[in-house]
Parts: C-alpha cells; structure tokens; sequence
C-alpha cells in the first residue's frame, strides 16, 4: 500500500469518526443554534491549536500539516451545519465539502513529487475526490424516495402534534406549538 493510499484510508477513517470529533451528539445539533455555535468555536480552537502544531515543521511538511488543519476546521464545520440543519441535502453539502477538503490535503502531499510520481498522486488525489463526490450523489438519489415518504411520515406526526396541542390553551399552547414546530421541522 502506497503513503497516498495510507493517507486516504487514515482521512476516510477520520470522516467517519468526525460527528464524534464535534463534541457533541448531532441530535442535539439539530436547530439547536447555541449547540451549532458551540460545535463551531471548539471546531476553531481545535483549528487554532492544531495550526501552532505545525510552526516547527518547515516546507512542504509545515503547508500539509496548515493543510490538515485547515481540513479538520471545514470538515468539523460543515458536519456542524448538517447536523444544525438536519436534512439530507445539508448532509450531502457536508460530504461534498469534506471531500474538497481532504483532495486539498492530497493535492498538498503531492507538491513535494516529481514528475510521473506527482502526475500519478494528483490522479489519484481527484479520483479519490470523484469517488466521494459520486457516493454523496448516489446516497442522495437513492435516498429521495425515502426521504419523501420521511417527509410525508413527519408531516403527519405534526398535525397529531398540532391536534395535541389544540387541547391546551394560552402559553401552555404556544410551547406546545413551538416543541412541535422545532420536533417536525415545520
């Protein structure tokens, strides 16, 4: 196995583990704003702290590592703003920009390359990034039926909500109202 083929494996590993790496369950993201910013600023810190990390390297290693840091920040950030959102377009948003993210750390390990071998890493940098862009899409085609009978499934528990709500009055109603509004994004 190659180092770039090393790389990819560690990178897709690290994109399936970073909902964890937010700090907080994506349930609790959803249309949670001071969750959101939460999940944003300990997302910079990290970005911050990883960022001093990389002072002592020089060259090529210090802009892979700028590079990775960059990629965690974006990667962290946009499965933040999937999860704040909660629908499969934010999610394939967040695939597509994590897959850019990490071609810019593959198209950054190949600048110290030559020739053949540098041709070689880029190709397969942008193949990698195809592939997972192609997944997203394939995830979200696949994915509409069910997300529009999701949709429908989600529409009705709000009106049974809504009717549930109609037994109360005054302030109690309102909450009522809004918990329902926020539960079945309406």
């Amino acid at each position: 196995m190659t180092k770039f083929s090393t790389d990819l494996l560690m990178i897709a590993l690290g994109m399936a583990l970073s909902a964890t790496a937010l700090g907080a369950p994506t349930d609790d993201l959803l249309g949670n704003k001071a969750a959101y910013n939460a999940a944003v600023d300990k997302a910079e810190a990290d970005y911050t702290a990883a960022k001093k990390t990389c002072e002592g390297l020089k060259g090529n290693a210090e802009d892979i590592c700028v590079e990775k840091a960059k990629a965690e920040l974006t990667k962290a950030k946009a499965d933040a703003e999937a999860a704040y959102r909660g629908n499969r377009e934010a999610t394939r948003e967040a695939k597509e920009e994590k897959a850019e993210a990490d071609y810019e750390v593959a198209k950054e390990r190949c600048e110290s390359l030559k020739g053949n071998a540098k041709d070689v890493c880029l190709e397969e940098a942008n193949a990698a990034k195809e592939k997972a862009e192609a997944d997203a899409e394939a995830r979200k085609k696949s994915g509409d039926a069910s997300a529009e009978a999701l949709e429908e499934k989600r529409k009705a528990d709000y009106e049974v909500a809504k009717e549930k709500c109609d037994a109360l009055s005054g302030d109690a109603r309102d909450a009522c109202m809004d918990a329902a509004k926020l539960k079945y994004q309406q």
